[in-house]
């Protein structure tokens, strides 16, 4: 069976889902709908840019969603795809964990669309530009990650944002705190450390007051059954109750991004297969790092998705 998997932030790029958008109608009713959703007209954004506008978060995070349901939606309306046929399960990492909800009808995408942008303003709001930061750790395992953050609490707040795969960990916090532990994680096996170019410390407690953010919005929000389970970036396990979904959302906002764990444990949940809804390979990626034996499939171009089309 296969597992669909959906992108978080970082895979945006002028020129996203454009080809998509002018080779299927189905496409172009998604990008149609988040701008009324919106109103914005985000799919211009994300076609023509610039560059400077689609990296702010709360362009970026409907953006991202936007990109992965056109692609999802081509499949259901002109390929036959019925996730509760054929699909074990859904997941997204971070941000994506709201494209996995919605594609397994959890959410309307007007409704997920207008959350993530209250996501991004929120997360933006946070924490004044300047004072956070996130770094890539290459190289270093989760365990070691975790002794660096420890030894570096005394410069401020910083912890393992993101367990993304074998060797490549994320941590995010008060500028000085990650710069300290990504110097100590040097000398615990860290090959590279590389500051990431994002204005929120995210899935780190500084973000706590977005939580509370998210906690209202959500509210305010009817979540549906999915018809397939979610793995929930933060325990890893599954996850059909809408309530618990709600819960784990606000959640999800300060804690850690399980997303090697989330994947490990595909192949004992009976998925053989991973389908990457846009995203640029960044999740196969990761996939291809975490379990070899899972055959990793990635859904750019209208290419992609006829090709995929065929094996349903």
């Amino acid at each position: 069976m296969r597992a669909f998997i959906f992108p978080g932030q970082g895979s945006q790029a002028v020129g996203m889902g454009k080809a998509v958008a002018e080779a299927f109608s189905a496409a172009r009713d998604v990008f149609a709908e988040v701008d009324d959703a919106l109103n914005q007209r985000l799919s211009r954004l994300m076609w023509e840019g610039p560059d400077s506008d689609l990296v702010l978060t709360e362009n970026t995070q409907p953006a991202v969603l936007t990109a992965s349901m056109a692609i999802l939606r081509v499949l259901q309306k002109d390929c036959g795809l019925d996730l509760a046929k054929h699909a074990r399960l859904v997941a997204g990492h971070s941000l994506g964990e709201y494209s996995a909800l919605c594609a397994a009808g959890a959410f309307t995408l007007a409704d997920a669309a207008r959350l993530v942008r209250v996501r991004g303003q929120a997360m933006q709001a946070a924490v004044p530009v300047g004072e956070g930061g996130m770094s890539a750790l290459i190289g270093i395992e989760i365990e070691a990650a975790e002794e660096a953050v420890k030894e570096a609490a005394d410069a401020g707040v910083v912890v393992v944002a993101n367990d993304n795969a074998p060797g490549q960990i994320v941590i995010s916090g008060t500028k000085a705190a990650v710069d300290k532990a990504g110097e100590i994680a040097k000398t615990k096996g860290a090959k590279r450390v590389i500051p990431l170019s994002v204005s929120t410390p995210n899935h780190s407690p500084l973000l706590k007051p977005a939580g509370e953010r998210m906690r209202e919005a959500l509210a305010g929000v009817t979540i549906r059954p999915p018809v397939v389970p979610v793995v929930c970036n933060v325990t890893a396990a599954e996850v059909s109750e809408p309530e618990m979904i709600r819960r784990l959302l606000v959640d999800q906002i300060t804690a850690r991004v399980r997303w090697r764990e989330s994947v490990a444990g595909f192949r004992e949940l009976g998925v053989a297969m991973t389908v990457e809804a846009g995203g640029n390979k960044v999740l196969t990626g990761m996939v291809r790092r975490i379990d070899k034996e899972l055959e990793p499939v990635t859904l750019d171009s209208p290419a992609d998705i006829e090709a995929f089309a065929k094996t349903l």
